[in-house]
């Protein structure tokens, strides 16, 4: 099934940093950001693990996850549910799953074992006032209150 469709691959390309949300044992949820993650084909994404150990204990307990990333300057993004699997260095399928995160990872760091997400469903995100204020909210309006916001227009050292 072709879930992660070219609308999701290019928000995904465009987007520096996405969420992985696990369920420890115990039921607690566990949100953390992975700095390494890319799509793998219309039904995959991958993340490197390179300092996931909460997020690889909780995938021995469930499969269940959640991958949301967002394109902070436009303030839209995507959630994919689905499951996922640790996928050890030592595996024979890990330079499969691999290749495009050593490409973004190495020398940097090391990726201990690739998180392979396999989408159940996708679901859009986008900022509320994309839907509380359509007639006035654009990309365009959205990016230009996220550079203020963030500074982004100002020179080096304007206060």
């Amino acid at each position: 099934m072709n879930l992660l469709s070219d609308d999701v691959l290019e928000a995904a390309s465009r987007s520096v940093l996405c969420w992985l949300a696990t369920v420890g044992p115990d039921g607690q949820p566990n949100v953390s950001p992975k700095e390494i993650w890319a799509p793998f084909d219309p039904a995959h994404l991958v993340v490197a693990n390179i300092a996931s150990p909460t997020t690889v204990r909780n995938l021995r307990h469930s499969s269940a996850v959640c991958l949301s990333f967002v394109d902070v300057l436009v303030q839209k993004g995507f959630k994919v549910i689905g499951e996922a699997e640790n996928v050890e260095r030592g595996h024979p399928s890990f330079q499969r799953w691999a290749a495009a995160l050593l490409a973004q990872a190495e020398p940097r760091f090391r990726v201990h074992s690739v998180i392979v997400v396999r989408a159940r469903s996708v679901e859009p995100i986008v900022a509320p006032s994309y839907r509380l204020h359509p007639a006035e909210t654009t990309e365009a309006s959205q990016v230009a209150a996220a550079r203020r916001r963030y500074g982004l227009d100002r020179a080096p050292g304007d206060a």
